[in-house]
């Protein structure tokens, strides 16, 4: 017979985990894919602006060497410029004619190769930025040389001037600002997102990589504490995350050693249990032996003895329930508290014992709606811890060792108390007080008796603490008396 925690038949089976590709993305190559084109588009922000910026300044710098040509030309003896003269100013603004307005007049300072029409117009001097931009690219994705007029602003009083120039070389010359800046654009998106990448790398990926490894490993083997992250010093959410999960796995470390224990314990006990019942059964023939023996004496503690025995073989057949289930239910009904201390006193062996005060100030026909036999064990555990802890105290200590209990009602709750003189429970050992395995701090013990204690007034539907600010350690215990169902009362009383 062994103990260990059950499944149950119709539990549902946990979804395997989908395995990992070789060529499955992870989370730096998912990074990189997103970085790239994000700086991508960050490049073509840049570069409509900019293209659509050249347009105008190619165009502004036209009308500026117009407006030096046209000073020239205006500056011949009686405005007569030699033909070759002309093509040649031309040639050096790119234009093929220059006109220019003063007053009234309108007048065509050089021209050459002028074509028919004029197949496009475009006025610096009321141009927008979207205007800019929708004109850059529509020159840009035409085919063809049309030609242009360019309108701007004129030097020397003039109101404005005219310049057409062909539509072919603005474009060339967009295209080679476009690919000089694209790749420009390309070497910076590539550096930008190599430094993006390793700074988010280092910062962030590594870490999670880190908790990965620590989450699968730990899923492998939840019982080693080898794949217990240790948390580092950031104090952002990811070192949030690494010391919350560093105190999960320890927890749950513990817990699945506990849970060990008590598969230990439960496989112990059920060993020895069949031996030891035939053992008490066979002290319980001696004791029925016994109460026919005329002694008073003897007569007084056979009955004592007799009840001790059958307590004990009791406890061997619920002490697998701890590590298995749960207790049984109470068998609740109002008893005196009184009898039970005096007989948690005299099985303690405090009765004897002179070196530890008893102390019990419980008033007079106090009673407990609990289960006899429960509240027993609960105050023999409490007792027994406090014997032991008074007798940890060093044997010159001048301090009165003593065991108090009191007991008192407040409304339908009864209170119970225990309190002793000695060191105090350690503040380390708070944390986990009710909890199997965690408190005992004597060899030899096992650390259960304030568990069971525990789990014990939970069943009634109390509560069980320890109080803070005594001398020494004080436990109180709250059980409630259960509700009672006025119909019930009401029958039994007509039956009466």
């Amino acid at each position: 017979m062994s103990v260990s925690d059950q499944q149950p038949a119709n539990e549902t089976p946990r979804p395997k985990p989908l395995p990992r590709l070789p060529g499955r993305l992870g989370l730096s190559g998912k990074l990189l894919l997103l970085t790239i084109p994000l700086i991508m588009i960050a490049g073509m922000l840049i570069y409509v602006p900019s293209i659509a910026n050249f347009h105008m300044n190619r165009l502004n710098d036209r009308l500026a060497a117009a407006n030096t040509a046209a000073l020239v030309l205006d500056a011949a003896p009686l405005g007569m410029v030699p033909d070759s003269l002309a093509r040649q100013i031309l040639k050096s603004i790119g234009a093929r004619a220059v006109a220019i307005k003063m007053g009234q007049q309108r007048r065509l300072l050089a021209s050459a190769d002028l074509p028919p029409a004029i197949d496009r117009d475009i006025d610096v001097r009321t141009m927008t930025v979207w205007s800019g931009i929708r004109d850059s690219f529509e020159i840009m994705l035409d085919r063809g040389n049309q030609a242009i007029r360019v309108i701007g602003p004129a030097s020397g009083g003039g109101q404005f001037i005219e310049v057409v120039i062909d539509e072919a070389p603005l474009r060339q010359a967009m295209y080679r600002f476009s690919r000089n800046l694209l790749l420009v654009s390309l070497a910076i998106a590539m550096l930008t997102a190599a430094l993006v990448y390793f700074a988010l790398h280092f910062m962030f990926v590594r870490p999670m990589r880190r908790l990965t490894a620590s989450l699968v490993g730990f899923h492998e083997n939840p019982e080693s504490s080898a794949y217990i992250i240790v948390p580092s010093q950031r104090g952002d959410e990811i070192g949030v995350a690494e010391r919350e999960l560093s105190d999960m796995q320890r927890d749950l470390v513990s817990m699945l050693h506990q849970k060990s224990r008590l598969a230990a314990l439960g496989l112990a006990v059920s060993k020895i249990n069949h031996d030891l019942r035939n053992l008490l059964a066979s002290s319980q023939l001696l004791s029925d032996q016994l109460s026919s023996v005329p002694d008073p004496r003897v007569q007084r503690f056979a009955p004592k003895l007799m009840r001790s025995l059958e307590r004990a073989i009791a406890f061997c057949q619920s002490t697998l329930s701890y590590g298995r289930a749960q207790e049984a239910a109470p068998d609740r009904r109002m008893i005196l508290i009184e009898p039970v201390v005096a007989e948690v006193r005299e099985s303690a062996g405090l009765a004897t014992d002179a070196s530890i005060g008893w102390i019990s100030a419980i008033e007079r026909g106090l009673t407990i709606d609990a289960d006899p036999d429960q509240l027993f064990r609960v105050l023999l555990n409490l007792v027994r811890n406090a014997a032991q802890a008074l007798e940890s105290r060093p044997k010159g200590d001048a301090a009165t060792f003593q065991i108090r209990i009191t007991g008192r009602r407040e409304g339908t709750v009864a209170i119970i108390e225990v309190s002793d003189t000695g060191p105090g429970v350690p503040a380390r050992a708070r944390e986990h007080l009710f909890e199997a395995f965690q408190t005992s701090g004597r060899p030899g013990g096992s650390g259960l008796g304030l568990a069971i204690a525990a789990e014990l007034v939970r069943a009634h539907g109390g509560d069980i603490h320890l109080v803070e600010g005594t001398i020494g350690a004080t436990f109180r215990i709250a059980i409630p008396d259960r509700p009672v169902e006025l119909l019930s009362v009401r029958n039994e009383r007509a039956r009466a």
